[in-house]
């Protein structure tokens, strides 16, 4: 009796490391799943951030034409081809339900042409009315527009390496063998510009 005590008792300890032991990789897997999910969330909010930067600071600069007794036409806005508050509308929401990193640097190219666009609706203002630089809120959104490039950066990179922890996870030897693959799959971060190299970031002409 007491040998088949032993054995009944040793299975059930196997079966109880078995389980903590798929407790443990599969609650971790949820962990690191759940801080990819939030680190996508963080890229989302910093391109929709920099897709409200213009218009907000096309905003000042109209409002400060309108006070000295001029508007800037809809001609010179449709000239320089900056985007109306539907298409910005309609960016962001593609920015909120864009799944992977290739779909939001599509949507980047985007984004900086709106910049080149809002640059030469801004030129055209500041070459009228050159006191516009000293007006509050001008420099201000301007100093947020060159920044949000560094917050979409670092925001890019906390995502790229909250993957890093994940795949690395759910690649591992036991890890692979008890996770389901369908729950749990392998996720692509984003990667660098072919081209980057030999560009520059434009809303620094801004400023010029």
């Amino acid at each position: 009796m007491k040998k088949s005590y032993i054995i009944i008792g040793s299975i059930i300890l196997f079966l109880l490391i078995i389980l903590f032991s798929y407790r443990g990789i599969y609650n971790n897997a949820v962990s690191l799943q759940e801080g990819v999910d939030e680190s996508w969330g963080n890229v989302q909010a910093t391109y929709q951030r920099r897709a409200d930067l213009i218009p907000q600071l096309v905003d000042v600069v109209m409002g400060a034409v309108e006070k000295e007794g001029q508007i800037v036409t809809d001609v010179t806005r449709a000239r320089t081809g900056l985007p109306s508050s539907s298409e910005i509308e309609d960016l962001k929401n593609q920015i909120a339900n864009a799944d992977s990193p290739e779909k939001l640097q599509l949507l980047e190219k985007q984004l900086k042409s709106n910049d080149k666009s809002a640059q030469a609706f801004l030129n055209v203002a500041v070459e009228a009315y050159p006191n516009l630089k000293s007006i509050d809120g001008y420099e201000a959104l301007q100093d947020q527009l060159e920044g949000t490039e560094n917050r979409i950066g670092k925001a890019r990179k906390d995502y790229n390496e909250a993957i890093k922890k994940y795949n690395s996870h759910i690649r591992g030897f036991f890890t692979k063998m008890v996770l389901n693959s369908e729950e749990f799959p392998k996720k692509k971060g984003f990667e660098a510009d072919k081209e980057a190299e030999n560009k520059t970031n434009d809303t620094k002409r801004l400023t010029k």
